[in-house]
């Protein structure tokens, strides 16, 4: 190899490793844009209880907006087991994957975690003799149910809700 090959060479090198990290500079750049993006919480909905009662049956009015439960074993949901996405019946927000869908043998639709955390919201339910923890829609604020402690891995936790305030679509 000759001294001039060999210059060259590391000129090119060198000129290629810029344009490569500017590049990759701009691509880290507007993925951190898009998470930032990603990871907001959904915009709010509000609306009145005479709209959420036109909205919704009797049934779900009730558990969303009252904190209902329904029946356990009574879900239509509940043997629901094909690919798909189960959503907020109130405002169709993206809650649960059927990926993470178990059962659970309590009788109400099972996931041991939601789709994306930022989509619902947990709160302290005191309204037992036991404390909870109460699961919302991030959207639109819909009692969902109750998240526990109890369930499988990899996270631990029993999403347990009412399927009368999930709507399933099939993928």
């Amino acid at each position: 190899m000759n001294r001039r090959y060999f210059l060259e060479s590391c000129a090119r090198f060198a000129a290629v490793a810029a344009m490569s990290q500017s590049l990759l500079g701009c691509v880290i750049a507007q993925n951190k844009g898009r998470t930032r993006a990603n990871d907001a919480a959904p915009k709010k909905i509000i609306k009145s209880d005479e709209e959420w009662k036109r909205i919704l049956s009797p049934e779900q009015y009730y558990i969303t907006r009252q904190a209902g439960t329904e029946a356990p074993y009574s879900s239509p949901l509940l043997n629901v087991h094909e690919r798909g996405t189960f959503e907020c019946v109130c405002c169709d927000l993206p809650l649960f994957s059927s990926t993470t869908k178990f059962d659970s043998q309590t009788g109400w639709p099972s996931f041991w975690a939601p789709i994306a955390k930022r989509n619902v919201q947990e709160r302290i339910d005191k309204t037992l003799a036991e404390t909870r923890t109460e699961v919302l829609c991030a959207r639109c604020d819909a009692h969902l149910g109750h998240v526990f402690d109890d369930g499988p891995k990899p996270t631990g936790l029993r999403y347990c809700m009412n399927g009368l305030a999930l709507k399933f679509l099939s993928a």
